[in-house]
């Protein structure tokens, strides 16, 4: 795959995550896709801050929605190869300082996101 195409899979994301689109941010992710974040180990101890397969991943974001209407990521880098993209955002909450993220999405040959990874600044 080319970094091209996993930079518009990034693009793709940050639209569908930014609308609050569930489930067309799901649609970019593999059935049994893992995610990590420290938010999750913040919330939820018991997952260590992973979460696995598409509800797990719904129940999450749906979450995050419905709890901060106001989430939004700015997007300030993207760098990718032929297998994961790197991103960089503010993510920006009314009321809440922004905070800068970095995210490592790893894509797959059938252009799914298997594993996300999100670190805080």
């Amino acid at each position: 795959m080319t970094p091209e195409k996993i930079i518009s899979i990034a693009y793709k994301w940050f639209d569908a995550f930014n609308k609050h689109e569930l489930e067309q941010l799901l649609s970019l992710y593999d059935d049994e896709a893992r995610h990590f974040s420290p938010k999750l180990k913040i919330r939820k101890p018991e997952t260590e801050g992973y979460v696995t397969g598409k509800a797990a991943l719904r129940e999450w974001w749906q979450d995050a929605f419905d709890r901060l209407p106001t989430l939004h990521y700015k997007v300030t880098s993207l760098t990718a190869n032929g297998q994961r993209v790197f991103m960089e955002y503010v993510r920006t909450v009314d009321g809440e300082d922004d905070m800068l993220v970095a995210e490592v999405l790893d894509v797959d040959k059938e252009n799914k996101i298997i594993f996300s990874r999100v670190y805080h600044g």
